[in-house]
This record gives structure tokens, C-alpha cells and sequence, in this order.
């Protein structure tokens, strides 16, 4: 295969895949956030509403003194 028909698929190929890349780009846009009836304070967006709040463990509390305490100098 000569060196300038190489280059020529190359640059097609090169050209093709930038093109493809291009064209499937999506950019978040702006949207509007409408208020709904039944909620009574700020919109959350559909993709926040669904998760669930995180409950903190009972034992958070003893695991951050355990941290605060440290082994400490002793000698």
C-alpha cells in the first residue's frame, strides 16, 4: 500500500471518528424547574427526588470519640 493512500484513509478515518464524536456531544442545558402543587418548599430535580436520605448509624457518635481519642503519647 503506497504511503499516500495510508495517509488519505487515515486522515478519512482520523476525520470520521472526530465527526461521530462531535455529533453525539451533549452538553447539559437549561431547564426549568416547574413547582409542583403538593410540595410546599424548593423543586429538586426528578434525578435528586429519588434518592433516599442517608440515616447516620447509632454508633456514630462512639465511633467519633473512639477517633478523638487516638492512641495518644505514652511512656
Amino acid at each position: 500500500m503506497k504511503l499516500e493512500i495510508a495517509r488519505g484513509l487515515f486522515l478519512a478515518s482520523a476525520l470520521s471518528v472526530a465527526s461521530l464524536a462531535a455529533a453525539a456531544w451533549q452538553e447539559a442545558g437549561p431547564q426549568v424547574i416547574t413547582m409542583n402543587e403538593q410540595l410546599d418548599y424548593c423543586p429538586l430535580p426528578p434525578q435528586e427526588r429519588t434518592a433516599e436520605a442517608v440515616r447516620p448509624d447509632q454508633d456514630l457518635l462512639l465511633l467519633m470519640f473512639s477517633l478523638s481519642q487516638g492512641a495518644g503519647v505514652q511512656g
